[in-house]
């Protein structure tokens, strides 16, 4: 890239984390255009130089929430990666670390995610429940993965297992964004992972 092109796109990427950061504070609705440039000190002309209109800015500020998301997701942590159930055990400890770093330890990604974007338009809602419905593909996905490898159980329902198991990590991102004091992370986990693989039932009954 030419000097010229890394500073046009730097301030590309300064404009997208102003409007998250707007977005997050003030609402979608509540937040203009003027919000947006007054915090990077810019003109209303460079950032239309940049995106058409406030719509078109949380499109990409979603962009690059649900890449962070993804980016938690490495390839070691693949729905194909692991093949015995102590390796599925390690392999969601690392989801289980990854994920709640980026919820709880900047509130502000679930709170847009889940409630400034879902009262934008009916696409921008479309999409996020799409989004829902990619996570419990994915999921169903390690969970099928364990199933043909014969570490879960063989009768396991996939889908709506995935279902449950996406709905306790949606509850626990809901409550940290009212949670008077910090969430403790590890302590969630341990719930969870427990409830996911050794139950509730005591092991005498």
């Amino acid at each position: 890239m030419t000097r010229a092109e890394r500073k046009k796109a730097e301030l590309r990427r300064e404009i997208i984390d102003a409007s998250f950061e707007c977005f997050a504070k003030r609402g979608y609705h509540a937040t203009g255009i003027a919000d947006i440039a007054t915090t990077l000190g810019i003109g209303h002309g460079t950032f239309y130089r940049y995106f058409e209109n406030k719509r078109d800015i949380i499109d990409h500020v979603i962009d690059d929430l649900i890449a962070k998301i993804i980016s938690a997701l490495a390839v070691e942590n693949a729905p194909d990666a692991a093949n015995t159930l102590d390796e599925y055990r390690a392999q969601v400890g690392r989801i289980a670390e990854a994920l709640p770093r980026i919820f709880f330890d900047d509130p502000r990604i679930p709170r847009v995610l889940l409630f400034e974007t879902t009262g934008v338009d009916a696409d921008l809602t479309g999409r996020m429940l799409d989004l829902l419905d990619q996570s419990a593909s994915l999921t169903a996905a390690y969970l099928h993965h364990g199933v043909e490898c014969g570490y879960l159980r063989a009768d396991l329902d996939v889908d709506n297992t995935a279902q449950a198991v996406n709905g306790m990590m949606l509850a626990s991102a809901i409550h940290g964004l009212r949670a008077d004091s910090s969430v403790d992370c590890a302590a969630l986990n341990q719930a969870i992972s427990r409830l996911m693989f050794d139950g509730i039932r005591a092991e005498n009954a």
